[in-house]
């Protein structure tokens, strides 16, 4: 378990955060294809916003 999670948490959520984070080493990398045309930096669509010309967008 990381050394960030608070030790005052019950036992059942301590054992969550541990699955959680065994799922998280054994899952498998995305195979996605390259997008073409799109954008540089993070995913737009995972950050909630779309910039363009220094304009943020909400969607």
């Amino acid at each position: 378990m990381s050394d960030e999670t608070p030790a005052d948490l019950p036992p059942e959520a301590r054992r969550a955060l541990a699955e959680a984070e065994a799922r998280r080493k054994a899952a498998a990398p995305l195979d996605l294809p390259p997008e073409l045309g799109g954008r540089d930096g993070p995913e737009a669509v995972r950050f909630g916003d779309w910039e363009k010309k220094g304009i943020a967008v909400d969607f």
